[in-house]
């Protein structure tokens, strides 16, 4: 099963050991959290960054059975002298891993007075690992297949989940939001710390609202940037992912419209678009040194949602259209054409229920690649795992809410592709939580990744709990001079500085 999402953060190899006592108490989870840790360096590169491992049930109805290590990281605080207890970061996926997270936010205020808290969820990295069998490719990269490919894309979704079946082993049905919200309890217990704050990106954001919902007494200050929408989990989120990078586009093409004096695009939206479809349209009949309609449907679709790339995105449709090979086009592509390996990812996603008849799909795929063929909008739409899913999930989803825990923040980007702007306001209503607006900016994942503005609300209120004001606003990066001269320098440049864009998954 493709997913076609960014790049995840970098592993950090540790070993560590933990030592759990044996049952003999009437508390059930005191062996877990009354467990002492042995802490390690992670690596000899960051030294500061510590890692140790937990020992956590696989199933918390039955703690005494199966047993499960998940690793964690830690990176002191900087002034011991303000220390204000531990903050847990997630950066998403499901199945991002989160042991180097302390380094990536080692220069914020935050590190001052937290200790940083990473974590592998279960089944990644270095905790217990869920690993699927590698499965065959049935289907062609395309973003506008005909129906006669369709059954290939249903039978490359049926074998990868065999394929996880098969290897996954019995630790598979554990592997859910609910019971990572629950090591993350066990690791707070661990620290001996009262309560824990938190800090998500993506799908953290969900993780962190499961957390409060389970246990709202033992959360405190907590941040969800690029939050998913509560009522989307999962299928619909994936398509709204598909709407959001059309959103991109048709903004883009009004832009270019404006300033057709200079563009040369078309003097209204819809003559962009006319454009765009007959650039499309001859790529399916004869690529441009190699350029295929695929690659450009993949490449309007980044270049579309990163503001600062629009007058690059404008250069390639020219290019292309003149016939000409437009190399931004292929880093463009690349950049969201990367491959996350079913195993975690495609698990957690089926902790619900996904429609099991293949038709179902079918009719969303021959919609999607119409609407939303760019940035591979047909993949949200097609058959996954999920369709197929061979376990039953232990319980249901958690009913998200707030009762008894502090007033959050989130931060939610106007253009954000991987989680579309409506979750943002739809979990700040759900939990209560003050909305940060990230106005005309594409990015997903803000905090940290160098909007001044959006730093210094989150900063604020992490280090002295001020909270932004109601529905406020940040602005994003600004949209370029249509006159500016582009290159594929460019084009690599911002992509490879776009902060936490590059972590995995949602």
């Amino acid at each position: 099963m493709r997913r076609y999402v960014s790049v995840g953060l970098a592993l950090i190899t540790t070993l560590t050991t933990a030592v759990v006592p044996s049952f003999a108490t009437a508390d059930p989870l005191a062996p877990y959290t009354s467990q002492q840790l042995t802490w390690k360096s992670c690596s000899a590169n960051v030294p500061a960054l510590e890692c140790a491992e937990v020992v956590v049930p696989l199933d918390y109805t039955r703690p005494e059975a199966d047993r499960i290590a998940v690793r964690i990281s830690r990176l002191k605080a900087q002034d011991p002298a303000r220390r204000r207890g531990i903050l847990v970061l997630n950066p998403g996926g499901p199945g991002g891993s989160g042991v180097g997270m302390p380094v990536f936010l080692a220069k914020t205020k935050p590190a001052q007075v937290y200790d940083l808290i990473g974590f592998d969820p279960r089944g990644v990295g270095g905790s217990t690992a869920l690993a699927c069998q590698p499965a065959p490719d049935f289907a062609a990269v395309d973003t506008r297949p005909p129906d006669t490919e369709f059954h290939k894309w249903a039978a490359e979704a049926q074998a990868a989940e065999d394929a996880c079946r098969r290897a996954a082993g019995g630790i598979r049905p554990y592997v859910n939001t609910p019971n990572t919200a629950r090591d993350m309890d066990v690791v707070r217990a661990v620290l001996k710390e009262e309560k824990l704050n938190y800090l998500g990106y993506s799908y953290g954001t969900y993780l962190g609202a499961v957390y409060g919902s389970l246990f709202p007494q033992r959360l405190d200050r907590n941040v969800l940037d690029s939050s998913v929408h509560p009522e989307w989990i999962w299928r619909e989120q994936f398509g709204a992912q598909a709407v959001a990078y059309r959103r991109n586009v048709d903004l883009w093409a009004a832009w270019a419209a404006e300033h057709h004096a200079v563009l040369k695009l078309g003097a209204t939206a819809d003559e962009v678009m006319t454009g765009l479809e007959a650039v499309a349209s001859a790529l399916a009949v004869k690529p441009v040194a190699g350029q295929t309609r695929t690659m450009f449907d993949a490449a309007v679709g980044v270049g579309s949602r990163y503001r600062p790339l629009w007058a690059d995105l404008a250069a390639v449709v020219r290019q292309l259209a003149a016939g000409t090979a437009a190399e931004s086009a292929r880093v463009l592509a690349d950049s969201v054409k990367q491959e996350l390996v079913p195993g975690v990812f495609s698990t957690v996603i089926c902790e619900v229920d996904w429609p099991a008849d293949v038709q179902t799909y079918f009719e969303d795929m021959r919609i999607f690649r119409e609407r939303y063929p760019y940035g591979f909008g047909v993949v949200r739409a097609a058959p996954t795992t999920c369709t197929y899913r061979s376990f039953t999930p232990p319980e249901p989803a958690v009913e998200l809410k707030r009762d008894g825990y502090p007033v959050g923040v989130v931060i939610q980007a106007e253009g954000d592709t991987q989680t579309r702007y409506e979750g943002g306001p739809a979990m700040a209503t759900r939990l209560g939580h003050q909305l940060l607006t990230v106005r005309d900016e594409g990015r997903h994942g803000i905090y940290g990744g160098g909007n001044a503005c959006v730093d210094r609300e989150v900063d604020r209120y992490l280090v002295d709990g001020v909270l932004p004001d109601s529905s406020s606003s940040c602005p994003g990066d600004p949209r370029p001079n249509p006159s500016l001269v582009t290159s594929v320098d460019h084009v690599r440049s911002y992509l490879d500085n776009r902060g936490l864009a590059a972590f995995t998954g949602l």
